[in-house]
């Protein structure tokens, strides 16, 4: 696959330091084909969100959202998998810690960027409208538990990796359980009340008014085009992102870290926008997000040591030094705050706006990664003591509980 060719030679140093492989007046030529990259991604990404807003009346929106989201994140699997593959081809402290950097950089720029710029995108429309007050916070319903349950979980498990400093084969096992188990609750909530049906776009409601035979090969055909575009389009869009990044002379750390997944994660951002722009679907933009934050958290870090081990041809464990393990733990310190802001259900615009800056931080001045731990953990104090003290309230292991009683436990 000449993607994953390029992405090696990437790895290696050479097209980020402009070397002979790839000049800058060849990166300059490779940029202009964003041309037609950027607008294809786009529509690939639309289209797959009108699947998805479909299938919800179909399907629970948790589930039509999780596979929104798999189809989505094709692109970060498939670097991650190429950056792990060579990895345990070269076992080397750098591949590790470029290993580390991506997904960690993946799973960052979803929470710090991502969530925020959703309030963000949800505030400005609602501002032209005038129709919930000004700066209103975005309110969560109470199925959406389960996605937040979803994100906390495996959010745990990444303290416990940091803690051991290590990632096994038995780690895989234990995160792809973890995901499977969130598949299995959202399979059993009912789909959106029909209803509701106009309140959607002009194209999922055209979708949802044909026969059922029709419709589901409509809702069908939108996730696959969408998808087969996302996957065609991937490796001349990353192409042409990645001769704008060489003219900028981004080295390679930053490129896999911040460029590369903000890249593999464009489709994803663009239907959640498309959704945040309409007010009262804000909380299913969000949702949008934090699926994929899931997806990441346990099949992307599941399957490094997968890919890892075959590609050394047996059973080995990936060690973290010092510097691998704190980009991990600001990475699960970042998510659990993430989980605590939205515990109570809501998302205020000063939460969004702390994220971001939080994250903005560590990517202007990344020499001060350990004061932003402090930072995440005052922070996270701070909530913890609001809730211990009732002044905040965490509600969604409460709306948790009352789901799985209405919806998951077996009837008696």
């Amino acid at each position: 696959m000449n993607l994953n060719r390029k992405l090696k030679r990437l790895l290696n140093g050479a097209v980020i330091s402009g070397g002979a492989e790839l000049t800058k007046e060849a990166a300059a030529a490779k940029a202009t084909s964003a041309i037609w990259t950027f607008p294809g991604i786009l529509l690939s990404a639309i289209v797959i969100a009108w699947g998805a807003e479909s299938a919800q009346f179909l399907v629970s929106q948790g589930f039509a959202l999780t596979i929104l989201a798999l189809i989505q994140t094709l692109p970060e699997f498939a670097i991650e998998g190429v950056i792990a593959y060579r990895a345990g081809q070269y076992p080397s402290v750098e591949n590790i810690g470029l290993m580390t950097a991506n997904f960690t950089g993946a799973l960052r720029l979803l929470v710090g960027l991502g969530w925020p710029l959703i309030y963000f995108v949800s505030f400005i429309f609602n501002f032209k409208r005038h129709s919930r007050g000004f700066a209103a916070p975005i309110v969560l319903a109470e199925g959406h538990s389960i996605e937040l349950m979803g994100l906390f979980v495996p959010t745990l498990y990444a303290f416990y990796i940091v803690f051991k400093g290590t990632l096994h084969l038995l780690d895989s096992a234990i995160l792809f359980v973890l995901y499977g188990v969130y598949i299995a609750i959202l399979l059993k909530m009912p789909p959106e009340e029909e209803e509701k049906i106009k309140e959607v776009e002009p194209i999922p409601r055209y979708i949802l008014s044909r026969k059922r035979y029709m419709r589901n090969t409509m809702v069908w055909t939108c996730f696959l085009l969408g998808g087969a575009g996302i996957i065609t389009i991937a490796e001349p869009f990353l192409d042409s992102m990645l001769g704008l990044s060489i003219t900028l002379g981004v080295s390679t750390f930053v490129f896999v870290q911040w460029v590369a997944p903000f890249l593999s994660e464009f489709p994803e951002k663009i239907s959640a926008f498309y959704w945040a722009k309409t007010v009262h679907k804000a909380p299913m933009s969000l949702m949008n997000m934090i699926s994929s934050c899931i997806a990441e958290l346990t099949l992307l870090i599941g399957m490094i040591p997968i890919v890892y081990c075959i590609s050394r041809g047996g059973i080995y464990t990936i060690e973290f030094d010092y510097l691998h393990r704190i980009e991990i733990l600001m990475t699960a310190m970042q998510a659990f705050l993430g989980f605590l802001i939205l515990a109570n259900m809501k998302f205020t615009w000063y939460e969004a706006l702390a994220l971001f800056l939080l994250w903005f931080a560590q990517f202007i001045f990344p020499e001060l990664r350990e004061e932003i731990l402090w930072v995440y953990g005052f922070y996270i104090t701070i909530e913890i003591v609001l809730n211990a003290s009732k002044q905040r309230r965490i509600m969604a292991f409460k709306h948790f509980r009352d789901v799985w009683r209405s919806n998951i436990r077996p009837k008696s």
